[in-house]
């Protein structure tokens, strides 16, 4: 009804949503010369040792790592690393489709990052243009440009807080001026019935649940490669416990083809909340 395009949010985890696996997993370790299982043994470990965020552990464990080889991780070298993330099936190009389904409908969707990897890796990859904010853990460069220490370490839980950001339009990790401001809800840039968070699984519950209870909606995509094995249920039935235990409202197979039913989800979601603003309007 009205001539004014609906801004919608698309919030995104990062590994095992977009990408198969742990971004680290696809050339950084394996440059290193390192077994994948190795390195995240050890990283939790040292977790453990020091009663440590195993975000903070893994970001030192790369660090220490490539200085025993004496490789220097420059941010260079981490913008390379992510030219090297392949993606489910459909990823590349679904932004753009979705975007023009949306713009048909009179909708301008922002799609953001929130993700506990590593930012210049994502900022290296072939999706990143898409991305209006890269919310991820990042590393501090010396003036040669090498990292030598976390700047930012997004975990499990304090994920939520960039959900806040997006909703009161904030495009930075530092700034904490607005964030606990009171600002009634149709205020903000984007209300949280207007965000959508897809994540893969049970590292995205506290998001989840968070935007579930604050009106948003939540959608849990799942590897189909990932079978049942004897010590892990697959992929699949993670996802089904999240829709039992209601923490996700919809799941689907990371496929994000237009054929897929992860795309008709959101294209209804997409439907539901033009709706909903025309009701909204006659009130």
């Amino acid at each position: 009804m009205s001539s004014k395009p609906v801004k919608i949010a698309i919030a995104y985890d990062f590994d095992g949503t977009l990408a198969p696996g742990n971004m680290q997993e696809h050339s950084f370790i394996p440059r290193l010369g390192l077994d994948n299982d190795a390195f995240w043994a050890e990283s939790n470990g040292m977790s453990k040792e020091h009663d440590m965020d195993d975000i903070l552990a893994y970001m030192q464990l790369m660090l220490q790592k490539a200085a025993e080889k004496q490789i220097p991780v420059t941010r260079k070298a981490l913008l390379e690393h992510g030219k090297g993330i392949q993606f489910f099936e459909g990823v590349e190009s679904f932004f753009d489709h979705i975007n023009q389904y949306a713009a048909k409908k009179n909708v301008m969707i922002e799609h953001h990052i929130i993700s506990s990897g590593v930012r210049d890796i994502i900022k290296g990859t072939s999706i990143a243009r898409h991305f209006k904010n890269i919310f991820a853990s990042g590393y501090v460069f010396d003036i040669k440009d090498v990292a030598i220490w976390p700047a930012l370490a997004i975990n499990y839980t304090n994920k939520t807080q960039y959900l806040f950001r997006i909703n009161k339009g904030i495009d930075s990790s530092y700034d904490n001026s607005l964030i606990n401001k009171f600002v009634e809800e149709e205020k903000r840039p984007i209300p949280f019935s207007r965000m959508i968070y897809i994540g893969d699984g049970e590292t995205d519950v506290p998001a989840m649940k968070m935007i579930k209870f604050k009106g948003g909606t939540a959608i849990a995509v799942y590897d189909q490669t990932k079978r049942r094995t004897k010590n892990k249920p697959s992929a699949k039935e993670i996802c089904e416990d999240l829709i039992k235990q209601n923490r996700a409202d919809f799941i689907a197979p990371a496929d994000y083809t237009e054929q897929s039913k992860l795309f008709k989800i959101l294209q209804f979601l997409i439907n539901r909340i033009v709706e909903e603003e025309n009701l909204n309007a006659l009130k």
